[in-house]
């Protein structure tokens, strides 16, 4: 029985994501599954067309979702709810973080302001591409740029973290371990997907994962929350999530402006230091766990850093409530603050 051709770039990408996720997984590398899921397909992906389907990833979201929003319980959410001035305070720091980053990355692009505002600031990719979009900013370099943080807040901070930051006490933000039910598993994912398609169409950024977690804290938080999330769908995840960011890494996006490549790498990294001291400093401050914190300014996605958190054991919780409230900031602030910097001057 043969193959069909629409097929192959599927199962030929499916077996480089998890051929080198378990090269990672068996190496014990941080976050296995997606950074191996990830240089799998991207090398994959330089020789030849690769291809994941397009529900691989809003599943993914949505199995993270429900997982995030498990570790959630009603003494959680009030220990979050009283770390929530110190959140906001992060939120707005991670984006003048992000501000203070442009000039270094416009200068080694050589675009203009306005380009390298949107391509440098840490936002999510799609919600960072759309902004730019409305700005009359162009949308390639964005992407790019924006891809290329990620990759490299993925492949940098969990060994970082692992190897130099101090995890500090998260009692406060651990929810007891619920049983696996196969029946009430069904029906989260269920409801699950029926509360992201409700998100979907107020238009809020990343609907796939906020409306489950969304769903998944409050039956948490009351403790009906009918079945964990065992951890192989939670590595499933993981290797969609890793597949979707290897698949933009061709040969012809990463060359398509080597200037601007090295130009995003280096702003990332420059980004990744001032977010992680700037967390640090706060983490003491505040006195909640450091490393939680320090992944919580962290400039990554989401889904990434929620990931990383979990698996570094690093107060989920607060992880996820850090990233969400500055992505709700991001939607709110990051066109404003454009057009005030730009009647300063900043043009």
């Amino acid at each position: 029985m043969s193959i069909p051709p629409r097929l192959v770039p599927h199962l030929l990408t499916l077996a480089a994501a998890l051929t080198g996720g378990t090269i990672c997984h068996l190496l014990s590398v941080p976050l296995a599954w997606m950074i191996g899921a990830m240089a799998g397909t991207a090398a994959l992906a330089w020789f030849r067309p690769v291809a994941v389907h397009p529900y691989a990833r809003p599943g993914a979201l949505i199995v993270l979702g429900l997982a995030f929003g498990q570790t959630f319980s009603g003494p959680v959410l009030g220990a979050l709810l009283g770390a929530m001035p110190v959140i906001l305070i992060a939120g707005l720091l991670s984006i003048a973080a992000g501000v203070a980053a442009v000039p270094i990355f416009t200068r080694l692009a050589g675009v203009d302001p306005r380009t390298g505002y949107f391509a440098a600031v840490p936002g999510g990719v799609i919600v960072m591409v759309v902004l730019a979009q409305r700005a009359g900013a162009p949308i390639a370099p964005v992407t790019l740029a924006q891809t290329i943080r990620v990759v490299i807040v993925v492949l940098a901070i969990p060994p970082l973290l692992t190897a130099f930051a101090p995890v500090g006490d998260s009692a406060a933000f651990l929810a007891p371990r619920l049983p696996f039910d196969l029946g009430g598993l069904g029906l989260m994912l269920v409801v699950g997907l029926l509360a992201a398609f409700a998100l979907r169409r107020t238009g809020i950024a990343n609907p796939w994962m906020i409306g489950p977690c969304a769903l998944a804290i409050t039956a948490a938080a009351v403790g009906h929350l009918p079945s964990s999330v065992p951890t192989v769908l939670v590595d499933a995840a993981q290797v969609a999530m890793g597949a979707t960011l290897g698949q933009r890494l061709t040969r012809e996006f990463l060359l398509s402006s080597r200037r601007l490549l090295w130009a995003s790498i280096i702003s990332a990294f420059a980004l990744c230091v001032l977010c992680l001291t700037l967390g640090a400093a706060l983490g003491w401050a505040s006195g909640l766990p450091v490393g939680a914190v320090m992944l919580g300014m962290a400039p990554g996605g989401m889904p990434e850093m929620g990931i990383t958190a979990k698996t570094l054991e690093l107060a989920v919780p607060l992880v996820l409530g850090f990233h969400l409230a500055r992505t709700l900031m991001c939607n709110f602030l990051i066109g404003p603050v454009w057009t005030l910097t730009s009647r300063l001057g900043w043009k």
